[in-house]
């Protein structure tokens, strides 16, 4: 299988893009993107429209959003173990888009200070922040990950999340989420990963500025 090619920046959402990619045992030739100049490149935009990281290109194949990249590689990469099974798939799904849908809107918007008034709530696909909070609690109370008991590639995606909600305090420190992010951060793949973009990122902050 052909490697794949990762437009990232060390900085940004593709630090879980690079974590599915040591997951699922790709190789890759990694290309490191600015924000504002080379993310805004007609090279780059040809790939990405939207201009933003990351993206992965496979056998000719352009692949964007975090989420998709998850389960895109999950899937290209049988081997690894981290397909759903048939009994998984409800979870599986419903909590990946869950993650990309809901989480996310009601996580940026919360931490931008705005949240909907109640009489408004019906318009927004989440509700509420404080609901999404309370079904990602709920679930992660009853299981130790998305599909209950085995790491998929689901977690992946809502796993990096809830990693990151309890890092940077965008979510609340609820046992239940912070037992879920300690069980993911202790990975390998996630610490091989985390290892890469820590050592670009300090790379990047060494070199003077003029």
């Amino acid at each position: 299988m052909s490697k794949i090619d990762f437009y990232t920046n060390p900085m940004s959402r593709g630090q879980i893009a690079r974590w599915a990619l040591h997951e699922v045992g790709a190789e890759y030739d990694q290309h490191i993107l600015e924000y504002g100049t080379t993310m805004k490149s007609p090279e780059y935009l040809a790939i990405n429209p939207m201009g933003k990281v990351p993206a992965i290109v496979h056998d000719g194949h352009v692949v964007t959003e975090c989420a998709a990249i998850c389960a895109y590689l999950t899937d290209a990469f049988p081997d690894c173990g981290l397909k759903p099974s048939v009994a998984e798939r409800a979870s599986y799904f419903r909590w990946m888009f869950f993650a990309a849908g809901p989480v996310e809107a009601a996580i940026t918007n919360h931490s931008a200070g705005f949240d909907p008034a109640p009489d408004k709530e019906m318009m927004f696909g989440y509700g509420s922040y404080d609901r999404v909070i309370d079904a990602l609690d709920a679930h992660f109370s009853a299981n130790d990950y998305v599909c209950g008991d085995r790491f998929t590639g689901a977690d992946l995606y809502v796993g990096s999340q809830v990693i990151w909600g309890m890092l940077f305090g965008s979510m609340p420190k609820r046992e239940a989420l912070l037992r879920y992010s300690d069980r993911l951060t202790a990975r390998s793949a996630y610490t091989e990963a985390k290892a890469i973009d820590a050592a670009l990122i300090a790379t990047a902050q060494a070199k003077p500025t003029i």
